[in-house]
């Protein structure tokens, strides 16, 4: 392609001058799509785990995930550092007393570079920003941000359980505390087509986000989504249409947008379609031969 890419892997060596690898941990939080502030289902897509499949055990202590997420990559990675990825439902949702217990057990240990939480915008109170910006003061918080759509239609049949007008507010008072924004969008939606997927990335691109993560639409055992597709409602991408989206939504995405992720593979256990995705390898040599 023409225009210059920032990627996660070379941002990351450029700015903490080693390999930085990141461990996915479990607070043992759960959704206001799930227990009933909102709604019970969670989100259409959404499998039993929270997004967390390859995060660790709720059970084990923040360190004590950390630790086992660095003995898992020891091969891969050798005097590097790390990002304490609370990746599993809702990381915000929860009293402030205890995120502040989770977030600085995570934040303190020495292998730490940063502290990136995946999040609702909408699960973003005052309290939560104020010890968000205050723990950035001690190293780097990212705040990841499950738009998915900026589609009000695509919204309501996810189930996102929002309006892409507290996406703006939340992320207009995640940078106006100096915190980076990381958005998530979903590739594949049922009923949106290219143009409206294109649509979503510029919108984040000039929203005020840092980085940006383009994920795969999975099906995954156990979703709501799951029934639709056994029912004949929903398809999938090839692995070719995904690609030909890619390159087009990667040629609008500006070099101070950060590339966190260009696809994604789905737990092999539950993931149902499209199983292309799980040739995790295949699929990144692909990419790279004709996206970036």
């Amino acid at each position: 392609m023409s225009g210059k890419v920032t990627l996660l892997n070379e941002y990351l060596r450029d700015r903490f001058g080693c390999k930085v690898y990141k461990i996915a941990l479990n607070g043992g939080f759960t959704c206001p799509n799930r227990d009933g502030k909102i709604d019970t289902r969670g989100c259409i897509f959404c499998s039993e785990g929270g997004s967390g499949e390859f995060a660790q055990s709720a059970r084990l202590s923040v360190t004590e995930q950390i630790e086992l997420g660095k003995r898992k990559v020891e091969k891969k990675i050798k005097d590097g550092k790390y990002i304490a990825y609370f990746q599993a439902y809702t990381g915000t949702y929860d009293k402030v007393e205890r995120l502040r217990a989770l977030f600085t057990e995570a934040i303190d240990h020495p292998d730490i570079v940063v502290l990136s939480v995946a999040t609702r915008p909408d699960c973003l109170p005052e309290e939560v920003l104020d010890l968000l910006e205050e723990l950035n003061r001690i190293k780097p918080v990212w705040v990841e941000l499950g738009l998915q759509t900026i589609h009000e239609q695509s919204a309501r049949y996810i189930r996102r359980g929002y309006e892409l007008s507290v996406y703006d507010e939340a992320i207009a008072a995640l940078r106006s505390r100096g915190i980076e924004v990381i958005t998530h969008l979903i590739i594949g939606l049922p009923g949106e087509s290219k143009s409206d997927i294109l649509e979503s990335v510029d919108y984040v691109c000039k929203s005020g986000a840092n980085g940006i993560k383009l994920q795969l639409l999975h099906i995954l055992k156990g979703t709501d989504l799951q029934k639709e597709y056994e029912q004949g409602r929903v398809t999938v991408l090839s692995e070719d249409e995904y690609v030909d989206i890619l390159k087009e939504c990667v040629e609008i995405i500006p070099e101070n947008v950060v590339i966190h992720r260009l696809t994604g593979d789905g737990d092999k256990k539950i993931l149902i379609a499209p199983m292309w995705s799980g040739n995790k390898k295949h699929v990144w040599n692909h990419i790279q031969k004709d996206v970036l």
